[in-house]
């Protein structure tokens, strides 16, 4: 059974960290480099905005068929059809609410229009999370594992399709293929995974059942407001520059904003999944009264080691980067080429350090969660909705996306803060001079050898190459890693898991 589960959880990195960061730094990229900052910076801050509203499809349904299918299999035919129910209700009023929203803070009919089409889109992916916890509650988890891909993995095969074919000139290429193609995608993968549950579902009887609803409502509302307010402070940046930012800069302004914001996303998509594994083990550790130390302690160790690696690499070579993930389109003034790769790799650079903060939310944010804390969660969720609204209101008009940038450091390294502190108050966390004397080291070396490393007139790729492996071994070195501890929490987190 450990074997099987093991397996399982490398499959699931495995395929999540080899489809994703391809869609993100191959697809992606590739639109946005065809399409101009201008578009593509307007369809990122209206994907963004229909994402804030997200929690309104699910308030925690997902969550909750998820634990309920788990320990009750056979109330999958019944429940099935109810939540299915909800879903399409909250969907109608998911939509009422992102039009009287859009309309208010002045969209116009275009800007609507692919409202719409990504709001459509928010829906279904929403469908597709909740039949895939019917899947997961039935321990269908390599099933699970390829259906968490598949709809990356049609965008992928469709947008490959229509930028590299040679059917379709790229010059024609606009946001709506984009979009569409993402349409498309969801609702393959949606139909598949329906035919899935359904095969193991007795017949269904298709009875409205408001009572039953309610009472899911209620008992999600703690936790859909809690990411409902994560979803502001994490997602509100571009929405705010498209807005504040007078229009004849706007939609450059949050382009160019994506451009830095795409190598944070793919990076935070790693850490997202150390803390999807985190959950249940942080869960069953809490409840059986075991060692929680020596748990939270090697998962910070990890996640800082494995962030701050990435993080510094990115720092030192920002520019290189973002010159090779988006070379100068051949109509593209050199000059304004120049200025805008600058200013993204600034953004890079800012946004590097809002990476590491949210990364260590993950485990004290995830540790509480385990916890039941989310009346403390909320609270610090609502003072990140404030201090990112605030601070984005004065820096936004000044610096420009490098205000939102600085912003979103801000806010991540606040609400990590007091995370940590609830946390260390709560369980008692004592991590000792030796760790952070450690974790101390491991820092200053990495960026000495980093920044050492850039000096050698050897080409930029290898330094980095060669930093980012120095960067292991000196997290060996200083003792930030440990052979041993990650083998123990590796195994723990299967066995938790199986139980």
């Amino acid at each position: 059974m450990n074997n099987r589960f093991l397996k399982n959880i490398i499959f699931l990195l495995f395929v999540n960290l080899l489809v994703k960061p391809f869609w993100i730094l191959g697809i992606d990229r590739t639109v946005q480099n065809l399409v101009g900052d201008a578009s593509y910076g307007t369809y990122l801050a209206i994907f963004n905005f229909s994402y804030l509203f997200y929690i309104i499809l699910d308030i925690g349904l997902t969550n909750f068929n998820s634990k309920n299918i788990a320990q009750n299999n056979h109330l999958l035919t019944k429940h099935f059809v109810g939540i299915n129910q909800a879903k399409i209700l909250l969907s109608f009023i998911y939509f009422i609410i992102i039009f009287l929203i859009g309309w208010l803070i002045g969209y116009n009919t275009e800007q609507l229009k692919l409202l719409a089409i990504v709001g459509f889109n928010q829906v279904l992916l929403s469908f597709i999370l909740y039949v895939r916890s019917n899947i997961a509650a039935l321990l269908l988890f390599k099933t699970d594992s390829i259906l968490s891909v598949l709809d990356r993995i049609l965008m992928i095969l469709i947008c490959s399709f229509l930028l590299w074919s040679g059917l379709f000139p790229q010059n024609n290429f606009n946001i709506y293929w984009f979009v569409y193609s993402q349409t498309i995608s969801y609702l393959i993968t949606l139909v598949v995974a329906i035919a899935i549950v359904l095969r193991h579902t007795n017949k269904l009887k298709f009875k409205f059942n408001f009572p039953f609803i309610l009472m899911i409502i209620k008992k999600s509302l703690p936790y859909a407001l809690l990411v409902l307010l994560m979803s502001f402070y994490n997602r509100l940046e571009p929405v705010l520059i498209e807005r504040i930012l007078p229009k004849d800069i706007s939609s450059v302004q949050a382009g160019i904003y994506a451009k830095a914001y795409r190598l944070f996303d793919a990076g935070n998509n790693i850490s997202y999944l150390f803390s999807v594994i985190l959950l249940p083990l942080f869960a069953a550790v809490i409840k059986k009264g075991e060692d929680l130390q020596s748990l939270v302690k090697q998962s910070f160790s990890l996640m800082l080691t494995m962030t701050c690696i990435i993080a510094v690499v990115c720092i030192f070579y920002s520019k290189n980067l973002m010159e090779l993930l988006y070379p100068r389109n051949e109509n593209e003034l050199v000059e304004i080429y120049n200025i805008r790769i600058t200013e993204s790799s600034r953004i890079l650079q800012i946004l590097m350090g809002s990476f590491v903060s949210i990364s260590v939310t993950y485990i004290f944010g995830t540790l509480l969660t385990a916890n039941g804390n989310l009346k403390q969660l909320n609270i610090v969720a609502a003072i990140g909705v404030i201090t990112n609204l605030t601070l984005n209101f004065i820096f936004i008009p000044i610096f420009e996306a490098k205000g939102a940038a600085f912003t979103s450091l801000c806010v991540q390294f606040v609400t990590c803060a007091i995370q940590f502190f609830i946390a260390k108050r709560i369980f008692n966390l004592k991590l000792g001079r030796t760790f952070w004397l450690s974790i101390s080291s491991f820092i200053i070396l990495l960026i000495a050898a980093t920044a050492s490393l850039k000096t050698l007139n050897i080409h930029w790729i290898y330094t980095l190459l060669i930093s980012s492996l120095s960067g292991i071994i000196i997290a060996f070195i200083t003792k930030t890693l440990d052979f041993k501890e990650l083998k123990n929490l590796l195994f723990a987190s299967v066995n938790h898991i199986k139980k």
